[in-house]
């Protein structure tokens, strides 16, 4: 067996005994398995297992390294989990399946008007800078409101969660909180949150899409 598939299945079993230690109400998260900059000769072990979701955070290098490959596996979901650019729209929308990066209202309107155009939904996380870091892209936790009505009601996009990045060296399980508060309030169904370094943490929040990465394939080259 490959080593990124090994790894895979054994994060698979950590998950499995984290879920049955905290109880019933508790659902299996998904895992995506982050692929960027790594070769499909690490993932398609994955793939041939039967793994379903995969992120990527470069349109370019998406459609390099994934167009031929959704082509044959038409089942897979792809996820674009990094900054997108509005230039890069079209290029997304055709390709991703899954959008975790929608932070601000031209992107909104732009994803928008090219749903129209190539007659196709994606479902998208609203990424919230949950830390308030000014570095950090996301929509601040007082402009949620407004932007998830005009999201949903104006332009008719499929919002199916949010999505964080918590500030580094920190308490992630406040952040998470203050995540699961969030989709309660507004009555969302999904949360991204959760990376190699603390998925476990996040799992006791609810989270419904873990982006683990170099916990399977190892560090990015």
């Amino acid at each position: 067996m490959h080593n990124s598939l090994d790894n895979l299945i054994e994060i698979q079993k950590e998950i499995q005994l984290k879920i049955g230690s905290l109880g019933t109400t508790f659902k299996i998260p998904k895992i995506i398995a982050v692929t960027k900059t790594h070769p499909m000769i690490s993932i398609l072990p994955l793939i041939n297992h039967g793994h379903l979701d995969y992120g990527e955070n470069k349109v370019q290098e998406a459609i390099d390294k994934w167009q031929s490959i959704k082509f044959d596996f038409k089942h897979l979901n792809l996820h674009m989990i990094g900054k997108l650019q509005s230039n890069k729209v079209k290029y997304a929308i055709s390709l991703f399946d899954f959008i975790h990066s929608l932070d601000n209202l031209k992107l909104a309107e732009k994803i928008s008007s090219e749903q129209i155009k190539q007659n196709k939904k994606v479902k998208l996380f609203i990424q919230i800078n949950i830390g308030e870091e000014e570095q950090k892209s996301g929509v601040s936790i007082s402009n949620i409101e407004g932007f998830y009505k005009n999201c949903v009601h104006d332009l008719g996009l499929d919002i199916v969660g949010f999505m964080c990045l918590p500030p580094n060296n920190s308490d992630v399980s406040s952040y998470f909180l203050k995540m699961q508060n969030l989709i309660i309030n507004f009555q969302a169904k999904e949360l991204s949150m959760g990376m190699s370094s603390d998925y476990i943490e996040a799992i006791k929040f609810n989270s419904s899409y873990l982006r683990i990465g170099s916990k399977i394939f190892g560090k990015r080259s």
